[in-house]
Order: C-alpha cells, then sequence, then structure tokens
C-alpha cells in the first residue's frame, strides 16, 4: 500500500485546449491515465462495495465501473432487500463522490412471473425493461436470443457491405480477410451466451457470409460450400460450435476461473471414448438450450484421440 501511495504522491495535472495549457494543479483523486496499475486501483476502490452487498445477501457482479445486482424475488421480503441494496449502492456511490449514470439503469424481470414492484435508486425511480444490453449482448426477459440476433446481423451487413463498396480492389484475399477482422467477430462475440437453436435464427446468421461470399469476383456460379471449401473457411455454425467445444474445455480443464460444479457433472456411467464425458441432466426448459446443456452430447461424442 505504501508503494500505491508513493506513485501517486505529488502529482500532477493540467488541461489542454488547442495549443493553451492551464496552469498546474495537484492531482488528488483518480489514476494516471494508461498505467498497468490503474485496473488494479479501481478493483481496489470498488472491492468495498462487493462485500458491503454480499453481506446481504445479494450477489453482485461487477465488470470495470458497470455493477449488475440479481436476486431471486419470490415475495415482498425479497424485494425489500433488492430495493435495500440499491439504495447501499446510492449512498456508497455518494459517499465516495462516484457518481450514478441513473439514465443507463433499469430492471429486467426474467422468467414467466414477472416481478411488478417499482425500484428506485438515489429517489429515482427505474424502468423496468423487456429487454437490455449486457456487456454488449442483448438479454431479454424470456432469454431467448432472436432479438440479439437481428441486431447483430444488421449490424454486420451493414459493414459487409461498407467493405464491398468502399474497396476498390476486387482482391478476393483482401476482401475475405476484411470479412473475417471486421464482420465476423460481430456475428460469433460471445456467442455461447446466446447461440441460436431455431432453424431459422442459424439461417439468418449464415445467409451473411452467404451473401457476401457470393459477392466475390468468380464465385457467383459456386455453391455456399464448394465457396467456403475453396475460401478455407468454416461455416458460422461451425464456428459456433468450435468455441463451444473450446470453452467447455477450458471449465472441465480449469483453465478459466469458474466453477466446474455451476455448469457440469462427470458422467459416472462406464461408456466407449475420451474418460471426460459429462452427465447430461433433463430439462424441459429453455435451459436445455444454454450452454452448459446443448454441448454436451458434442463433448461426449469427441473421440478419445481429440486432446
Amino acid at each position: 500500500m505504501l508503494w500505491l501511495e508513493h506513485y501517486s504522491d505529488k502529482r500532477t495535472h493540467q488541461s489542454r485546449v488547442s495549443d493553451c495549457l492551464s496552469d498546474e494543479a495537484t492531482l488528488v483523486s483518480g489514476v494516471v491515465q494508461g498505467s498497468g496499475i490503474r485496473p488494479l486501483s479501481f478493483l481496489i476502490f470498488v472491492d468495498e462495495l462487493a462485500k458491503l452487498l454480499e453481506l446481504h445477501g445479494v450477489v453482485v457482479k461487477l465488470f470495470a465501473d458497470d455493477v449488475k445486482v440479481s436476486m431471486e424475488i419470490c415475495n415482498v421480503d425479497d424485494a425489500a432487500k433488492l430495493q435495500k441494496a440499491l439504495d447501499l449502492i446510492a449512498e456508497w456511490a455518494d459517499y465516495w463522490q462516484l457518481g450514478l449514470s441513473i439514465r443507463k439503469c433499469n430492471t429486467l424481470s426474467i422468467g414467466k412471473h414477472q416481478d411488478t414492484t417499482q425500484y428506485y435508486t438515489d429517489g429515482t425511480k427505474l424502468p423496468c425493461l423487456p429487454h437490455c444490453r449486457d456487456l454488449g449482448v442483448t438479454i431479454t426477459s424470456d432469454l431467448f436470443p432472436s432479438l440479439h440476433i437481428q441486431q447483430i446481423t444488421t449490424k454486420a451487413h451493414q459493414r459487409a457491405n461498407s467493405i464491398l463498396r468502399c474497396f476498390m480492389s476486387g482482391n478476393v484475399t483482401l476482401l475475405v480477410r476484411s470479412f473475417v477482422v471486421y464482420v465476423r467477430p460481430v456475428l460469433q462475440y460471445n456467442s455461447i451466451t446466446w447461440s441460436p437453436h431455431l432453424k431459422q435464427e442459424i439461417m439468418m446468421i449464415e445467409k451473411l457470409q452467404q451473401r457476401f461470399t457470393k459477392r466475390l469476383h468468380c464465385y457467383k456460379n459456386l455453391t455456399y460450400r464448394d465457396r467456403l471449401t475453396k475460401l478455407a473457411l468454416p461455416s458460422l455454425e461451425l464456428r459456433r460450435l468450435h468455441l463451444d467445444l473450446i470453452y467447455c474445455y477450458k471449465i472441465v480443464f480449469g483453465l478459466i476461473k469458474l466453477n466446474f460444479s455451476n455448469f457440469f457433472e462427470f458422467s459416472s456411467l462406464p461408456t466407449r471414448g475420451h474418460a471426460y464425458k459429462l452427465y447430461k441432466s433433463r430439462s424441459s426448459t429453455v435451459r436445455v438450450k444454454f450452454f452448459a446443456c446443448r454441448v454436451v452430447n458434442v463433448w461426449n461424442s469427441l473421440p478419445d484421440t481429440v486432446s
């Protein structure tokens, strides 16, 4: 802690407007912009808030300066506990002079039985929305990915059209490389959380790559599969499957800081194949399409030669 104190001591800052600089002023708060210790300093700063909410039995997730609070609401006492958590966040932010961006705050009720309780933050009523964005993924109250898929395909279409319209060169290698760098990441970002299971949604995403490759020079008359083979491109559906399996591998072998038991359990049945087969629990709800369920069959079917 002394090292942190000395690192921040006797620092000054100035403001620049065009070629004019303001007088130097002593830096009394904040961290040095661009420094490697900046993220760590902020984590130390907000760690108190996470511990404070945990003491009140509230689940809190932090990402940089974003705070997400979640609770299972079964009765009025649960609703009161959630409101208390929101009050604690407002009080903590006011005490440490860290302003809340209330206009970006909202509530989202998930499940068949919607919570109709009105919640407030710092005296401001929070709107209850049917969907919201969480770290770049649109989450809806029914947890279906349809809205998110519509949004990303629209954005990806705009980027793909811009590439074909703006590039004067018809070089296929250059255009495909641009597609891989600027378009494909939009279509597969965090796909582990929203990967589609409906055929029409799978095709909605796949058609974007189909149309792009068909507009390449000398590729119009080829089938989609032949175009992919010639361009050495996998289908977008196969890409999502690979990402699911890679993430599953990381969880199973402890390569990522996620609790294995929160996602999977090993199968106790002696079967052929590799030694890391997973047990698939039965589910008739939307959960059956979630990552922890949909990846099990594919993972178990891998040959033992896959490492």
